[in-house]
């Protein structure tokens, strides 16, 4: 077990440092000036956020994807269909309003609409959608089809909402459902598709066991959207304190008192539906049962610090860096945005369990390596255009549009198990990090360029920008992958058509 943590720990480490390095050379240019407290604060942070890292893969290994895969399995195989889409329902609503994740963005959008109504909304979206998800792999209906149905969908109600004048919650809309998808629904979620499709099935077992993160990050746009067309007035931001505390081992364990109460409820949710199941359908052996309530409690500590870590230090490193820079050299955040992207990635503790699991479904034709580098690049370009976007102050529609519709268009292009995959990493890849050091980047920039008003209208989006890259990077990859599969069939029947004759030898019988 020691050995196994520690390899886990050495791998987080390899995720994280970079990040902190880049933060420390940052501190050597003059863009950047962090005071020797911030920096030894930070660097405490980044050691307990790789632990949380470590602890939580492990934990996911040995609990939530084991469990999500025997709970889909099991209800699938019981064949009473109301009870898969009651459980499914009632599963995403709970654990979604239980994410810490989407906690994050609330907090920092609680000025402007109420975090219980927010929160409230983006939960029956997930509920909806993950019901939908079920359907979709019971019907044998293709993802592609019904993303481009419920995009269609969405764009029309943004049209609603700029017609009534409330675009203010526009950015915020498309961010949530980014963070909608957190460290602990994600692994849960696959596991419990794969779960689904493994007993169903079928040709498309592969294609199906992807698409219930992509869904379910539909959703919560589609609710927000709704509530911004019903809401009356324009909402306003008010800037929240972003400064590093004087004791930060105060403030570490006052805020992880916060975070244990939250993680707690949100994995105990899980855990109810899985022992509920055990008693009537599963029946899985006691060692087996024993591995899932360790793996629960290493995931239950490795939230706790990897949540706490990045509320504590990354939050407002991300804003100062955000803010400085800005002030220094306002086309710097472009060019740092694309580094603190690409890097950031890589520490989301989601993104792992995504890229294991890609592997292991399309028995290594996607690998983790290829996964991983298509992320990274898509994420960096993504915060890099949010940065340029809030230095040039315009419209996130201008990205979301055509991004959109191209990777929309892309999907009659490559294999849908690609589309699946690629549709599914967006939600994965706007994770914790993302909502605590890349958004708080994003509104000190803001507010250093464009001042207060403007913060909910450009710093707000970039989420949903993380969210999409993505999408068009994946599936480049798969675009990649026909056309290098096509030139070596062409190569190879050149070479068999102008083989010479006087070669080929005849064996007389």
């Amino acid at each position: 077990m020691n050995t196994v943590l520690w390899k886990k720990i050495k791998e987080a480490a390899s995720s994280v440092l970079p990040i902190a390095l880049f933060v420390f050379l940052c501190n050597l240019t003059p863009l950047v000036h962090f005071t020797t407290y911030e920096m030894l604060s930070f660097f405490f942070t980044v050691v307990m956020l790789i632990v949380g890292i470590g602890l939580f893969n492990l934990g996911a290994d040995w609990a939530m994807t084991p469990m999500g895969e025997h709970m889909g399995a099991s209800l699938t195989s019981s064949r009473k269909v109301p009870l898969l889409l009651g459980v499914a329902f009632t599963m995403g609503l709970c654990i979604t309003i239980a994410e810490p994740d989407l906690t994050v963005l609330a907090e920092q959008l609680e000025r402007a609409i109420s975090p219980i109504l927010l929160i409230g909304a983006v939960g029956l979206g997930v509920g909806l959608f993950l019901l939908l998800s079920v359907l979709k792999m019971m019907f044998r209906k293709h993802l592609s089809t019904l993303l481009m149905f419920f995009y269609l969908a969405l764009f029309a109600l943004t049209a609603m909402l700029l017609l009534e004048g409330n675009s203010s919650l526009l950015a915020a809309a498309f961010d949530s459902g980014g963070v909608t998808t957190g460290p602990i629904t994600v692994p849960f979620l696959m596991a419990f598709g794969v779960g689904i499709a493994g007993t169903l099935g079928g040709k498309d077992k592969g294609e199906n066991s992807f698409g219930i993160v992509a869904l379910c990050s539909v959703g919560p746009i589609l609710a927000v959207l709704l509530l911004g067309i019903f809401s009356s007035g324009e909402m306003h931001y008010e800037m929240a304190d972003y400064a590093m505390k004087d004791n930060i081992l105060l403030s570490f364990l006052l805020a992880a008192l916060s975070v244990m109460k939250e993680v707690a409820l949100a994995i105990a949710l899980i855990v109810v539906f899985f022992l509920v199941l055990q008693y009537t359908y599963l029946k899985l052996p006691l060692a087996k049962l024993k591995q899932i309530g360790v793996g629960i409690i290493y995931t239950y500590l490795g939230l706790v610090l990897f949540l706490t870590a990045a509320n504590v230090g990354f939050l407002p490193m991300g804003f100062k860096m955000g803010t400085q820079i800005a002030e220094a050299a306002p086309f710097a955040t472009v060019a740092i945005g694309f580094v603190l992207g690409l890097l950031t990635v890589l520490a989301e503790p989601a993104v792992h369990v995504l890229n294991k699991q890609v592997e292991e479904v399309t028995d290594g034709m996607v690998s983790r390596k290829s996964m991983m580098v298509a992320l990274c690049i898509g994420v960096g370009i993504s915060v890099a255009l949010s940065a340029l976007r809030i230095v040039l102050d315009f419209s996130l529609l201008y990205y979301i549009v055509p991004g959109y519709m191209l990777s929309l268009g892309l999907s009659f292009f490559v294999p849908r198990l690609y589309t699946a995959i690629a549709f599914d990493s967006g939600g994965v890849a706007s994770g914790p990090l993302t909502s605590s050091f890349i958004l708080p980047f994003a509104i000190g920039a803001c507010a250093a360029l464009q001042g207060e008003a403007k913060i909910l209208s450009d710093a707000f989006g970039v989420v949903a920008m993380v969210a999409m890259t993505p999408l068009i990077a994946i599936q480049l990859l798969g675009f990649r992958a026909i056309i290098a599969k096509r030139v070596r069939e062409k190569i190879a029947w050149s070479r068999i058509l102008g083989a010479d004759d006087e070669q080929i030898m005849d064996f007389d019988v």
